[in-house]
C-alpha cells in the first residue's frame, strides 16, 4: 500500500467537504480515516480543510496550518463534542535533545519541532475560541508499533 494516496470513504455524507479529494500523506492518517468513516460515533469528519493562521518562529510571518483533520463526535455520555487533530510521529511531538556537533539532520528537526510548536498553539487558541478541542495522536495512540 502506498503512503500517500486517495481516500474514498463508504459514508461520503459524513465528509465535510469533497469527498473526491480525500488525499493521506501516511499509512497512520489512512488508518483514522478508515475509523472517522466506519464509527458511527463519529458524526462528521474532514481531513485539511480547516485554515488556521500561526506565526511563523522561523521567518516571523504568518502562515496557514491545515490540521489533519475535523472531528464532530458523540462521547461515551451522549454529549457531541468537535475536535481537531493532528496525527504525528511521537519523536515529532518532543523536543530534539541539545546534540554537540550539529548535523543537516538535527537542525532539521528543531526546525520542524518550532514550526510544530507554532501551529500547535494556534490550533490550540483557535479551538478555545470556537469551542473545539485539540489533540495531537501518535502511533501510541492508533495502536501503532
Amino acid at each position: 500500500m502506498a503512503y500517500k494516496g486517495n481516500y474514498r470513504p463508504s459514508s461520503p455524507k459524513k465528509y465535510k467537504g469533497n469527498p473526491h479529494n480525500i488525499v493521506y500523506r501516511s499509512l497512520w492518517e489512512r488508518k483514522f480515516m478508515v475509523y472517522c468513516d466506519k464509527n458511527e460515533n463519529i458524526l462528521e469528519w474532514a481531513s485539511e480543510e480547516l485554515a488556521v493562521p500561526y506565526r511563523s518562529p522561523i521567518d516571523n510571518r504568518v502562515h496557514r496550518y491545515f490540521p489533519d483533520f475535523y472531528i464532530k463526535v458523540k462521547e461515551s455520555n451522549g454529549s457531541i463534542k468537535k475536535k481537531i487533530i493532528e496525527i504525528k510521529p511521537q519523536k515529532q511531538c518532543v523536543e530534539p535533545k541539545v546534540k554537540k556537533i550539529t548535523s543537516k539532520g538535527y537542525i532539521f528537526e528543531v526546525v520542524q519541532y518550532a514550526k510544530n510548536k507554532a501551529k500547535w498553539n494556534a490550533a490550540k487558541e483557535w479551538c478555545l475560541d470556537h469551542g473545539y478541542e485539540f489533540q495531537v495522536l501518535t502511533e501510541k495512540e492508533l495502536g501503532i508499533k
